[in-house]
């Protein structure tokens, strides 16, 4: 990786500016920010995954993430970016720089992507924290982008990247070890039919199960106590990963018990999945989801392979479906 070890300030242009007031401790939404397995949960706008972040979360550190954009549009390919951390205070501030790579980490310029070749080969990120009432308040400033299309264009990706973060903040999740649990909750912009139809609806599970990186198929979905279920994620390099169970205890619209497998770990590795809809009232719904493992190795076998990153992002793909789109604030 190389990048200018005292790479020149961009020339003052009209910076982009964007507040939003999210509504988690400013200690989670700083999380949510430095750490890997969860900027990758929300890094992009809408459609966007983040198949790569790594950071070197220090002063003169780098970070390195990658974008995919969705299927069909001329983002469906790796977007690299890579940055150095210029400031950091905890909790309050970081800036960085921000330019366009290659995928070894090399700074390239815009026409690498086809974008405007006089962009600049360095643009700026401020990002500030501010409490506020139990809230957090962001503040990110965007420095080195011209006037015009350019700015309008990362000012929309910004803003819809905000909204994948203020959804994924929404959701808990919580290991119990000494339970041989994990336990995972959220509040939903939506009433418990319209959310245990989607958790049933064989048409509705694609549209959410699993992370966005695969294609999901619902081979078998048998809804009655005893019956089975299927369900089949496809890769982008065409690898198939099966999963499947029998359920246990189904009370519409609040109780949806079932076994789990991985058919990719055969033997005894079977988990037990509870999930709960909690009617709040005012067209809001608390989702309880409880995994109960066999063996302490299962339980963290299945946190290390990436299941906190993978259901949340579930849970943000399955909101995007029940509710109404994310107001800002």
């Amino acid at each position: 990786m190389t990048t200018p070890s005292k790479p020149a300030r961009p020339a003052a242009k009209p910076a982009i500016v964007i507040t939003r007031i999210f509504d988690a401790p400013r200690e989670l939404v700083w999380k949510a920010w430095t750490e890997p397995k969860r900027i990758a949960r929300w890094w992009g706008p809408k459609d966007f995954t983040a198949p790569a972040i790594s950071t070197d979360f220090r002063v003169g550190g780098k970070y390195f993430y990658c974008m995919h954009g969705p299927a069909g549009t001329p983002f469906d390919k790796d977007l690299w970016s890579t940055g150095v951390y210029e400031e950091i205070v905890p909790l309050t501030r970081i800036v960085a720089t921000d330019s366009f790579a290659d995928e070894q980490g090399n700074v390239v310029p815009a026409s690498y992507y086809g974008m405007p070749g006089d962009l600049p080969l360095e643009f700026r990120i401020t990002v500030t924290f501010e409490d506020e009432d139990g809230h957090t308040k962001v503040t990110l400033t965007h420095e080195g982008l011209p006037a015009g299309e350019q700015s309008e264009g990362a000012t929309v990706g910004w803003n819809q990247s905000f909204d994948k973060l203020a959804a994924s903040l929404k959701t808990t999740f919580m290991v119990k070890r000494d339970e041989l649990k994990v336990v995972m909750e959220r509040i939903f912009d939506a009433p418990p039919e319209t959310i245990f139809k989607a958790l049933t609806d064989p048409t509705a599970i694609p549209k959410w199960w699993g992370p966005r990186k695969y294609t999901t198929a619902v081979d078998k979905m048998d809804l009655r106590v005893g019956g089975a279920w299927r369900f089949v994620h496809r890769g982008e390099d065409g690898k198939e990963y099966a999963f499947h169970g029998v359920f246990k205890a189904i009370e519409p619209p609040k109780l949806i018990s079932q076994t789990f497998n991985y058919e990719g770990f055969p033997g005894e590795h079977e988990s037990l999945d509870t999930l709960t809809l909690e009617d709040l009232g005012g067209g809001k719904t608390k989702v309880t989801a409880v995994t109960t493992f066999a063996t302490l190795e299962d339980l963290d076998g299945m946190v290390g392979s990436g299941m906190e990153s993978g259901a949340v992002e579930s849970w943000d793909r399955l909101a995007a479906l029940v509710e109404q789109p994310v107001r800002q604030v």
